[in-house]
């Protein structure tokens, strides 16, 4: 037990001087004076013991360096005394400024403790006692909190593929009506498939497990399916969509880059009444989506992105959640890729994908 001790004190040590880095000399220097003034009373008797012998010899007029050179030994035997049990508590001020700033699992906190060092007082022990007892609880809470996190990713997993059943029924029935009403009951349609992969997306954002594939991938094929999805409500709804083949290569995941450029387009063809929508490239390597909508107020175009804000147009539009932008910036950053919006109230909105940040992604 006591060689596991020392090997994970060793190990906390080491990892200690790696990170402290310059800090590690000011840390140092304020602990050496907070030492100092913790033990300033016992300083200060000591002081006071041998003025009050030296008063005392020479009182008595004895030599006074019978006084100086003991007060001497013992001074120095208590700086020795001092050194060792300084850089005892150093180690233990270490470790506790580590696991004050740490960022780990709570598994890994408990192995953390292991490198604590054996108790000398019944406090100290008590101390460690209770700060394993926390974070035990804390690991237990951890894990029960994953567990159910688990358990509504399965059931709603379970659930987007129960929906898409009745989806994809009533999606093949209405393949032989021709008519307004039929056009409309698959825009809607179209729609709620949209908010499904929205769920989905929302609870996989924080999965612990991801689904991402980096490859090469032809942004024009990701352009064309996203765009081939909405074909039917540009057609209905009289807007034009510009848009020439940007013959880009970007390293990727296809499936969310794509759920990103459908969510931007529904949000653009929402908030699009008359014209219509430009899909591009600017350089060196930025998507941009530009419509001719009713644009976004100042005031709420720095937050757009922001989860669950509507602002003025989702006030106007009861209907809006937040949410749609908030994924898409959270994929983004997922995707190392920076994203941000371009607006004026009543000239449309240009939403810009950087693209090039991909480059700095290992495959």
């Amino acid at each position: 037990m006591k060689r596991e001790k020392q090997q994970a004190r060793d190990r906390t040590e080491a990892a200690a001087a790696q990170q402290d880095g310059g800090g590690a000399e000011l840390s140092g220097r304020r602990f050496f004076f907070s030492y100092l003034r913790y033990h300033r009373r016992g300083i200060f008797l000591y002081a006071v013991f041998c003025g009050i012998f030296a008063a005392v010899f020479a009182l008595y007029h004895l030599p006074v360096a019978a006084v100086v050179y003991p007060s001497l030994l013992c001074g120095a035997l208590g700086l020795a005394v001092f050194w060792r049990d300084s850089r005892r508590l150093y180690k233990d001020y270490s470790l506790l400024k580590r696991l004050e700033t740490f960022q780990g699992s709570a598994e890994e906190l408990l192995h953390m403790l292991d490198a604590l060092p054996e108790p000398e007082s019944a406090a100290e022990a008590g101390y460690q006692a209770i700060l394993r007892q926390l974070c035990e609880e804390q690991a237990e809470q951890t894990a029960l909190l994953n567990r159910r996190y688990r358990e509504m990713i399965d059931y709603y997993t379970v659930w987007v593929h129960q929906i898409k059943t009745p989806i994809a029924a009533i999606r093949l029935n209405l393949q032989n009506e021709d008519s307004d009403f039929a056009r409309l009951v698959a825009e809607d349609l179209q729609r709620i498939e949209q908010y499904v992969e929205m769920v989905m997306a929302f609870l996989r954002l924080d999965s612990e497990s991801t689904d991402y594939v980096f490859r090469a991938c032809d942004l024009d094929g990701i352009l064309r399916q996203a765009v081939r999805k909405f074909a039917a409500q540009f057609i209905r709804r009289g807007l034009t969509l510009t848009y020439e083949p940007v013959g880009a290569t970007v390293i990727t995941d296809e499936k969310w880059l794509c759920f990103v450029v459908e969510q931007l387009l529904s949000n653009a063809l929402k908030y699009t009444r008359t014209g219509g929508i430009r899909i591009g490239l600017k350089a060196p390597k930025t998507l941009c989506i530009r419509d001719t909508g009713i644009g976004i107020a100042p005031e709420d175009l720095p937050r757009i992105f922001e989860k669950g804000y509507t602002g003025y147009n989702g006030r106007t539009d009861k209907k809006a959640s937040g949410l749609g932008l908030y994924l898409c910036r959270r994929v983004c950053e997922n995707l190392g890729y920076r994203i941000w919006a371009e607006s004026e109230p009543g000239r449309g909105t240009s939403v810009l994908i950087d693209l090039s940040q991909e480059e700095t992604r290992p495959e």
